[in-house]
Order: C-alpha cells, then structure tokens, then sequence
C-alpha cells in the first residue's frame, strides 16, 4: 500500500516494515529518502492529494483534526493513531500495521512489557522548552514510559498535556533530577548549569523520550540503563 506518514514516530516505524512510503514530513528525519509534504501542523494537502495515496497516517496530538478532514473531504482514507500511555503502543501498532497492510505481529513486536507499578525512586523536571519554561503532565506518553522506569514528574498532580513550570518552581516543587531531552528544544551541557540548580540533570534522547512504535521497547531499556548509571 502506498502511504503517506505525517507523525515522525509512524514514519520511523514504517520504515522499519518496509512499508511503502511516497512522503512524510520535514520534521521525521530521513534525510532525502522520502519525499516531504510539508510539517506536522502544516502539510500540503494538494501534494498529499496529488500522490493519491491508499491511506495517510496521522496522530491526534502532532497532527490538526481539520487537515485530517480535508483530506477525508478530498476522498483519501486517513488512519489516525491515539497514544496517551505506554500500553496503548501494542494495540496501536496492531492497528497501524492492519491499515498499511503489513503483518499485524509486526505492531505487537512494538508493546513493551514492564512493571506498571513500580517504586518511585525519583521526581523529574522534564523540560521541553523554554521562553516559556514547559514540562510534561502526568497524561503524555512520555510520563506513562517514565513511571515505567519508576520516575514520578513535578506536574504529577496537574492534568495540562504541558504545564508551563521554570526551574524554580521545579525546585520548590521537590524536584531530585532533571531529564533534559534533545527534542522539542535542544537541551544540551549549554544548559547545564540552570538545570543543575534545580537538581543532578542527565541529557536523554528526547526520541527515546516521546517517540513511541518500533523504537519503543529499546528505548524504554536505553532510559532504564542510563537512569541506573
């Protein structure tokens, strides 16, 4: 089937299937293989159009509900993913792969067998950005895969997707680590030092992080071993 993928996390994962893709979108990083249709919160319909693919692939939170109703509108089939939390990458892949047409074990290879429960030994300062300073809330996919690892979040008690909280407000709120991901903003040793005053800060792979699909059982292992050392 010939798919066009407008999440990052889809493409990769797709890639990995040897599925068939006529476009993704600047911001899914495969350099020059695939052709782009423009971002995740801006695609161009009429190119997407033009491609006349068997079905576009979307997701609820990196990509707008109207873009998906255009190209319902215009008569392309459009698959659209839903992950909140680690246990729905299984179902969801399951899903995916049965939509681009590839063998269905591939998407539950994708689902990562954890302890849904276990001990806090710490709570993380994620940012994700700054100017202003915003975090991740306890319902994103990323706090579900930290909680895996027995990490807890500042905002633990706020239902924002992603409140805003500066490093200060990360102290006061009993923060004893920082997560500086790479991804949305690049955190790197430039901002060890305002992070440090919050608390001890490990850099992770902001990919591992917030990408979910066929990187997601090695990632949560990359996580769990860095976060032991």
């Amino acid at each position: 089937m010939r798919v066009v993928s407008l999440v990052p996390s889809a493409s990769e994962t797709l890639v990995a299937w040897g599925s068939e893709l006529v476009a993704v979108t600047r911001f899914c990083e495969l350099g020059d293989r695939y052709p782009t249709v423009g971002g995740t919160k801006d695609p161009d319909l009429d190119a997407i159009v033009a491609l006349r693919p068997d079905v576009v692939v979307m997701c609820d939170q990196e990509n707008r509900r109207p873009d998906a109703e255009a190209l319902i509108e215009r008569g392309l089939p459009v698959h659209v993913i839903r992950i909140a939390a680690l246990e729905d990458v299984g179902p969801q892949m399951v899903a995916m792969a049965k939509a681009v047409g590839v063998d269905e074990s591939l998407g539950s290879a994708c689902a990562a067998s954890v302890d849904p429960r276990p001990d806090v030994r710490h709570v993380a300062f994620v940012p994700i950005w700054k100017r202003p300073w915003m975090t991740i809330g306890r319902l994103t996919y990323g706090a579900s895969l930290l909680r895996a690892l027995g990490i807890s979040l500042v905002a633990n008690e706020n239902d924002e997707r992603y409140p805003t909280i500066d490093p200060d407000e990360a102290r006061d709120l009993g923060a004893s680590i920082v997560l500086a991901p790479s991804e949305p903003y690049p955190f790197s040793e430039r901002h060890r030092a305002v992070l440090e005053s919050v608390a001890p800060t490990v850099f992770v792979d902001g990919q591992d992080l917030f990408w979910w699909g066929v990187r997601t059982p090695a990632a949560l292992g990359r996580l769990g071993a860095q976060l032991n050392d």
